[in-house]
């Protein structure tokens, strides 16, 4: 992501004038007073939220779900699930129950009212997070292939909805997936200013699914840097530089959000592909730091295109240098995956970083060592209006041509229609439930 706010607030007027034109008011009237007293209370509150990101709250119900053009968070897990149960009652109360654990969490609530369940049951909230905050939590649903079809069965009646849209992602180049760390019928995605309070949502949500789901996999991840800044991957480069900007309304109804035509309950709502990207740190950190930027396409520590001085600066893909080759190398990963190589195409990436400690490894490019090496990399989230316009055939480049590739192996992959925001009153995906 291009920017890493906690929370963006309007401005105001400076504390002195603001105190001053409130003692006008009260001596005006009472009631003018009040509301300048509740006022004075919503710009401490939010004050407080920048000060404190554990202070931080995003609001749950909406035109869109949380957690796709959210300002990104420090913290998440992400997690898949498999159901288990043959009852479309069963997956509709789940989600029922899902949707108001998952607003009642991002307040800084328990999942579920705490008093009225007696000592002989188990807590309808594990505690962990207590008096932690909202941390500016974000719960994020999304509904996988195996929702619709599961071995060739239409399990809950909900084949002939099943967006055209949501593909089988294809098998790309270099392709090590793990099955263990591939696929699932549901989809959570928690994102937190606290990594206990992101684990904790989805914790909460497994539980409330015991006996009808089993989760598939799970996967904790974090993002460093500076406010309003673009994050830094473990590769030691800025993440998301040339994210589509989510402020603007045009570009994210056209790269983001899904207008599908066969699925109305899609409307709003966005594909999201989730790739579990392990870096062999090892062999990365070897390489000469004028290497590494002709990989990436950019200067490590500016963030700038190759031959620019600043972040921000357009991508000249017909730049030369003095021998006349192209100053941004064509198999970099800048030139591959810009919007001038792709037909235009955009996604929004809103990727982490995880470290799982290590374990032993074998590289499948030289030097071909076999070793103990950090179990470390990228959750790479995309988040678009079509993966078949989007995801798909830009990856198909970068995994033929990327020079990355020879430091990177996808091991997890999933696909996911996150359908749009709920309304109150109702649950998540409920369009698609509807006769």
């Amino acid at each position: 992501m291009s920017s890493n706010n906690f929370n963006d607030t309007p401005e105001r007027p400076a504390r002195r004038g603001f105190l001053k034109a409130g003692g006008a008011a009260v001596a005006a009237g009472a009631t003018l007073g009040a509301t300048n007293i509740a006022h004075a209370a919503v710009h401490a509150k939010q004050d407080a939220a920048i000060a404190d990101p554990m202070l931080a709250v995003e609001p749950f119900y909406g035109e869109h779900q949380g957690g796709i053009v959210t300002p990104q968070q420090a913290h998440t897990y992400v997690a898949a699930f498999d159901l288990t149960t043959t009852s479309r009652d069963d997956v509709i109360n789940l989600l029922r129950q899902w949707t108001d654990a998952a607003a009642r969490m991002t307040q800084a609530q328990p999942a579920a009212k705490l008093d009225g369940v007696g000592d002989d049951h188990p807590a309808p909230d594990s505690g962990d997070a207590l008096g932690l905050g909202a941390a500016g939590l974000t719960v994020t649903f999304g509904f996988g292939p195996g929702l619709f079809t599961s071995e060739g069965k239409d399990r809950y009646g909900l084949a002939h909805r099943r967006p055209a849209a949501l593909v089988d992602l294809p098998r790309f180049n270099g392709d090590q997936l793990l099955a263990e760390k591939t696929g699932g019928d549901l989809y959570v995605q928690a994102c937190a200013n606290d990594a206990q309070v992101a684990f904790h949502a989805v914790r909460q949500l497994a539980r409330q699914g015991y006996g009808i789901l089993h989760m598939r996999w799970g996967q904790a991840g974090f993002l460093s840097g500076p406010r309003a800044q673009t994050p830094r991957n473990l590769m030691g480069f800025k993440d998301g530089t040339n994210n589509p900007p989510t402020a603007d309304p045009k570009l994210m109804n056209q790269f983001v959000w899904a207008t599908d035509a066969d699925a109305p309950w899609m409307q709003g709502g966005t594909y999201t592909v989730v790739r579990r990207i392990r870096i062999t740190l090892e062999h990365w950190d070897q390489m000469e730091l004028g290497f590494q930027e002709q990989v990436f396409g950019r200067h490590k520590y500016s963030g700038a295109p190759i031959g620019k001085q600043k972040e921000f600066d357009a991508v000249d893909l017909d730049a030369q240098d003095k021998d006349g080759n192209p100053q941004i190398p064509e198999n970099s990963h800048v030139r591959l995956s810009n919007r001038a190589s792709n037909n235009g195409a955009q996604i929004l990436r809103r990727s982490y970083s995880y470290n799982d400690g290590t374990d032993f490894y074998i590289e499948r490019w030289p030097p071909w060592r076999q070793e103990t090496e950090y179990d470390a990399g990228l959750i790479f989230v995309a988040h678009q209006s079509d993966p078949r316009t989007g995801f798909i055939p830009i990856n198909e480049k970068l995994a033929k041509f990327d020079m990355m590739n020879q430091f990177t192996t996808h091991v997890g992959s999933a696909i996911f229609a996150c359908p749009p925001g709920a309304k109150p009153g109702s649950f998540i995906g409920a369009e698609l439930f509807a006769a």
